[in-house]
């Protein structure tokens, strides 16, 4: 459908420190250029973090003249114990998710977000606020389809043909070398456990915004070792 590309900072220093390859925002940039040339539809793939958190406003405006198709922001999940300082607050994701609900509505290209469920909350709420028929967030809520999320209209194989809830939730599910991916995604136990939302933890089995956002898995499971656990990294208090 589309080239992807990876590009965590609207400098070179910024994304360089990222990648820890000097001259590899150049060279991204230059594979940008070369598939707009070639008429390749280009996406472009940005992990935010605490080191980028302030570049926000900056990439949607060199998106914007670099022609992509689709920004997917992926929030950031920590692999390790020292990662964790790195996740954004659930204040700093509210500041971020206020930042791409505008601009969805005056760039020209698409805005997708990765383990960032929340912001699926963000959007109902803000459009009932913005409703002129009094509509209220969960007369909305009954509208979008259900949000997609780790097991749960998503799956992750890797390269031995491991199958994953997501790339980030290091949990496998089966292996599709001796099962089926319809047998492994419709009923191993992880996979099933994950899109019943009456198992979630915390504030989130309590949301009434549970079945369209979930929180993610993942970093749920990063932060506490339950993947059930409440979202670590939400404002929101139901």
């Amino acid at each position: 459908m589309r080239v992807g590309l990876w590009l965590h900072g609207s400098s070179a220093a910024d994304h360089d420190s990222y990648t820890g390859l000097s001259g590899s925002q150049h060279r991204t940039l230059e594979v940008i250029g070369l598939c707009n040339e070639a008429g390749l539809a280009v996406q472009i793939n940005t992990i935010i973090a605490r080191r980028n958190f302030h570049d926000v406003d900056p990439m949607l405006e060199l998106l914007t003249r670099l022609d992509a198709v689709l920004w997917n922001v992926f929030f950031f999940v920590p692999a390790s114990l020292p990662d964790r300082e790195e996740m954004l607050s659930g204040e700093q994701h509210e500041d971020v998710f206020a930042k791409l609900y505008a601009a969805a509505k005056r760039v020209h290209y698409q805005i997708k977000t990765t383990e960032g469920q929340h912001y699926q909350r963000y959007v109902l709420e803000r459009r009932a606020r913005e409703s002129r028929s009094g509509l209220s967030a969960a007369d909305i809520m009954t509208m979008p389809p259900k949000g997609v999320n780790d097991g749960q209209g998503l799956v992750f194989i890797n390269h031995r043909g491991d199958v994953y809830p997501s790339r980030f939730l290091p949990l496998s599910a089966g292996n599709l070398t001796t099962q089926s991916l319809a047998d492994v995604y419709c009923d191993s136990s992880l996979f099933v456990s994950l899109r019943d939302s009456s198992k979630l933890k915390g504030k989130c089995g309590r949301c009434s915004f549970r079945k369209v956002c979930g929180g993610s898995r993942a970093r749920a499971y990063a932060v506490t070792g339950d993947l059930l656990a409440e979202e670590p990294c939400c404002a929101y208090q139901p």
